[in-house]
């Protein structure tokens, strides 16, 4: 790390001061208990549920979360390494319910009224709030690469969400024959986990090195450069010689199409032809962030980071890989971080309160072997004469840091995180 000691980075981002906030006072009535809804069960949606009830325990606070299991995504190239299996993603929520009384409803929300501030349910249940939380996720753009749609997926996984894309991808790896060819298509920025990618082809490798050492892996990257770059690539010269190759786009173009079928992958100067494909398409808001009209042209919705609250519908906040909160990646991480901030803005608001101008940061590891792991970590604050989030610190492993050392952080970190994120 440089700039920041990693005691001084990890400790839990605040706020101060006082700015003007988009929206308008929402104190509930004398006497009577402030509702906050949160939609999405996430590293989003759960961490501010959680810090809502420490914020302030007079809340009366429901969490909404539609899928009876939750997988991370985080931590699922590890699963498709073999390293652990697929239960070993599963997040469960329960400590949130038993030891903070959080309310936790799973269902599915059809729509969102604002103007009468109600989260309609798919039984026909209206759930009231004053402030609204959503953390989303993501979903693909099937539009944005020809040949590459819903129905293509069932086939070519992108397994950008943990589950059953995990195990397509995992089936077909051990299924390919020893000298075949693995090729992960990755999109432009924003998307969720800039560096996923590449710790994905390095674990793949890392699989292949071990069951199929002549086969290979191939990055077609619709960018030209890519987060932790020199890290990854002098990992896969030391551990994977001659077997991970990256190409950007400056050098073949962008890809053209795909074909399902015959697992090909068309750019402007060439034709790749796979044996395991992985497609990571570009990305947008979660489905329900559209339906509400809480997104952008970009298919991202637009915030105010003093309190992640909507630029576009008061009262509604959005957290986690939807929201637009550059130069702040999408990441389990930085999602836990907004969380917080958000939650501490609702308690202030609820209260009568001004937000102060947030600190917030983002620390993310990546693995390319069990011993081998490499982080990179961001400090971001609210500047008043760009009137947006800007970086102000924050750093890469060294080139001759031990990455045996960042390996037990990485794993340190993980456990810190979930249980932050999703334990009473």
């Amino acid at each position: 790390m440089s700039g920041i000691t990693r005691r001084t980075f990890l400790k839990v981002a605040g706020t101060a001061g006082a700015l003007g906030l988009v929206g308008c006072s929402t104190a509930p009535s004398k006497g009577t208990k402030a509702k906050v809804v949160v939609i999405g069960g996430g590293y989003g949606g759960s961490t501010a549920a959680k810090y809502l009830r420490l914020f302030d325990p007079s809340l009366d606070i429901t969490l909404i979360e539609k899928l009876k299991t939750y997988y991370s995504c985080a931590g699922s190239n590890e699963v498709i390494s073999g390293w652990h299996d697929l239960e070993w993603l599963r997040r469960s929520r329960d400590g949130l319910r038993t030891k903070l009384g959080v309310n936790l409803v799973r269902a599915k929300v059809v729509e969102i009224d604002p103007q009468r501030r109600l989260v309609s349910l798919k039984d026909g249940t209206d759930i009231p709030y004053d402030r609204l939380v959503i953390s989303p996720g993501v979903d693909m753009r099937f539009d944005a690469i020809e040949g590459y749609d819903l129905n293509a997926s069932k086939l070519i996984p992108h397994a950008w969400k943990a589950g059953k894309q995990t195990k397509l991808l995992i089936n077909q790896l051990k299924a390919m024959r020893n000298g075949g060819v693995v090729i992960i298509t990755v999109p432009q920025n924003p998307y969720r986990c800039p560096p996923g990618p590449y710790e994905r082809a390095s674990l793949i490798a890392n699989y292949l090195q071990k069951f199929k050492p002549r086969a290979k892996v191939i990055i077609l990257d619709a960018k030209t450069q890519f987060s932790k770059q020199a890290l990854f690539l002098k990992g896969w010269q030391d551990i994977y010689p001659g077997m991970v190759e990256w190409i950007s786009s400056e050098k073949e173009g962008r890809i053209d199409h795909i074909d399902p079928t015959k697992l090909i992958v068309a750019t402007e100067f060439n034709v790749h032809r796979a044996d395991v494909l992985n497609v990571i398409p570009p990305q947008k808001a979660g489905w329900l962030a559209r339906k509400t009209e809480l997104a952008d042209p970009s298919g991202w919705c637009p915030v105010d980071p003093h309190s992640f609250e909507s630029t576009l519908i008061p009262n509604i906040h959005i957290i986690g890989d939807a929201c637009i909160a550059t130069p702040m990646p999408k990441s389990a991480f930085s999602a836990n971080s907004q969380a917080k901030i958000c939650a501490a803005s609702i308690v202030d608001l609820l209260n009568g309160r001004q937000p102060g101008p947030p600190s917030l940061i983002n620390h993310c590891y990546s693995f390319l072997a069990p011993d081998y792991a490499i982080s990179i970590n961001g400090v971001y604050e609210y500047s008043v004469t760009e009137k947006q989030l800007v970086a102000t610190g924050g750093g890469e492993t060294p080139m001759d840091a031990d990455r045996g050392r960042e390996a037990e952080f990485a794993r340190s970190w993980r456990e810190n995180i979930t249980s932050d994120s999703f334990d009473g």
